[in-house]
């Protein structure tokens, strides 16, 4: 059967995630690999102190996101899109959501990226002996309730991005477990019991009208499925065109470190992969509980609600992407323009050539604040020993470097203190696009090696049409087994092995980085 044929007849798969900076649609065929695709750009934006997306933002955005995908099919099969075998919508996970009985937000949607809940995060950590981080939906209503907000007493439920959009097309309040696993704590493939009662028992909770169990959505496991359909509604703001048939089935909506790790074969025990966008990320599947509890590490699962060890930092690309694009405007200035694959592939390759400690320049990436390293609020700032020679290639092997040294000091922490360490890490995002310069960077941090396959920059959204097209095929399989089976046999990868020299010049800039955050934090007050 022909791809044009198998988008006639509905048999593809659609994954929509809304990430940071753009929300990506990618369509698979029968054999899953990726055969036309759609996106939107859109940034979030700083309101009243809050980084923040509006309703119509998402709206608008997913809206552009879909009528561009259904261009590149017309464009290059010639065919409607009307129908897909299955769908799921997932996004950048936590922050907080809150909604009163008629489904109106109650307050602007506080994303991930925010760092203002640090006295009800502690809190929480203490009563219930497990971290709870800053940009956890729980985290966000209980710093809510400390300050006294009024809208509290009118929350009639709570959701992250995925869920909210998935609802608006499908009618239904529920979330895949490795994304509820980011509004609260989840044992055993459901919010803790135990934490949900400690939760209830607090005099402040006590005030309120609503119970927290009953305000959270459903959780749903990969393997149990959904259940959901596309609504007529749903189809009609998904596609106003009215091409769009209803019924088609959805699975549940996760966050994009779920997708994530459907998009690098990394759900099993012992593997782990790294996200590289806006944020960057490392999910680690753990084989044993964790012995402690660290701020700096997050406790979540994979789709299938294995318990998953995550480094999470707020910051990676972003700065990074300035400084390419710096470069770009001074080729434009010397008449000798260059475009911004060549810029990238130039500048991350030439970092290669750096010196392994940077020759003394360190930099720091935050353009938001960084509570994997102590940092409540941010700054990018750079700074150089005197005598550095400051070349172009360790300024920018810097830059990287500061682009995963949050991520390193996290994992430092789980590798040390908790004895893990993973039989595999894939890289996937943004920052492995330029083949060979990131990865090789990563394994050196890390003390591992790093795979990057073929489809790295296909990302969460490619991830995401895995999890739809599993929930369709699933016949008793582990969700480990299946991915194995259906979408990575014979894939084809590349493998970087930590390098000696890189490690111990990790280890020095490191010891300058830790240094600086002194300088780091008071700059971020400013």
């Amino acid at each position: 059967m022909t791809t044009k044929e198998m988008i006639e007849q509905g048999k593809t798969y659609l994954g929509i995630e809304f990430g940071s900076t753009r929300i990506k649609a990618c369509l698979v065929d029968e054999t899953l690999a990726p055969v036309a695709g759609g996106s939107h750009a859109w940034e979030n934006r700083l309101e009243n102190n809050v980084w923040t997306y509006s309703r119509e933002d998402i709206i608008n955005g997913l809206q552009d996101c879909y009528a561009d995908l259904k261009k590149d099919v017309a464009e290059k099969y010639g065919v409607k899109l009307t129908a897909f075998g299955g769908m799921g919508i997932s996004a950048m996970m936590h922050g907080y959501l809150a909604f009163d009985s008629n489904d109106e937000l109650l307050v602007p949607f506080r994303t991930w990226r925010n760092t203002m809940t640090g006295a009800a995060a502690a809190e929480l950590t203490e009563l219930f002996g497990f971290n709870i981080p800053e940009r956890w939906s729980i985290a966000h209503l209980y710093q809510a309730i400390l300050n006294k907000e009024p809208h509290v007493k009118d929350i009639a439920h709570l959701n992250t991005l995925a869920g909210f959009v998935h609802f608006l097309l499908t009618g239904e309040r529920e979330l895949g477990v490795g994304d509820a696993s980011g509004m609260f704590p989840v044992r055993d493939g459901a919010y803790d019991k135990a934490m949900l009662e400690k939760f209830r028992s607090l005099d402040n909770v006590k005030a309120f009208g609503w119970d927290i169990e009953e305000i959270l959505p459903a959780v749903h496991t990969a393997v149990q499925g959904s259940g959901a359909k596309l609504t007529a509604e749903g189809a009609k703001l998904l596609d106003p065109e009215g091409d769009l048939k209803a019924g088609i089935p959805f699975c549940p909506p996760e966050g994009d470190a779920g997708t994530g790790m459907a998009a690098t074969n990394a759900v099993r025990e012992g593997t782990g992969n790294v996200s590289a966008g806006t944020s960057i990320f490392s999910m680690i599947v753990l084989e044993k509980p964790m012995k402690g509890h660290y701020p700096q590490i997050d406790v979540v699962t994979t789709p299938d609600g294995a318990d998953v060890a995550m480094v999470h930092c707020n910051n990676c690309c972003g700065e990074l992407d300035k400084w390419v694009n710096m470069f770009i405007e001074f080729s434009k200035l010397a008449g000798s323009p260059v475009d911004v694959s060549t810029a990238y592939e130039l500048l991350y390759k030439n970092a290669l050539k750096g010196a392994p400690d940077c020759g003394g320049v360190v930099s720091y990436n935050t353009i938001s604040g960084e509570p994997v390293v102590g940092l409540a609020s941010g700054k990018p700032m750079y700074f150089r020993q005197p005598d550095s020679d400051m070349t172009l290639a360790d300024f920018f092997r810097a830059e990287l470097y500061g682009a995963m040294a949050a991520l390193k000091a996290g994992n430092d922490i789980l590798f040390e203190k908790e004895g893990v360490q993973p039989k595999s890490i894939t890289g996937h995002g943004g920052l492995f696009k330029v083949k060979g310069a990131a990865q090789q960077l990563l394994a050196d941090a890390l003390g591992s090696e790093v795979s990057v396959m073929s489809t790295a920059g296909e990302g969460g959204a490619w991830g995401m049409a895995l999890l739809a097209a599993f929930g369709i095929e699933k016949q008793g399989e582990t969700l480990a087994d299946w991915l194995e089976k259906r979408a990575f046999s014979g894939m084809e990868k590349s493998t970087l092995a930590p390098d000696a020299k890189g490690a111990e010049g990790w280890k020095k800039y490191m010891e300058n980085y830790s240094a600086g955050l002194a300088a780091a934090k008071v700059l971020g007050e400013i």
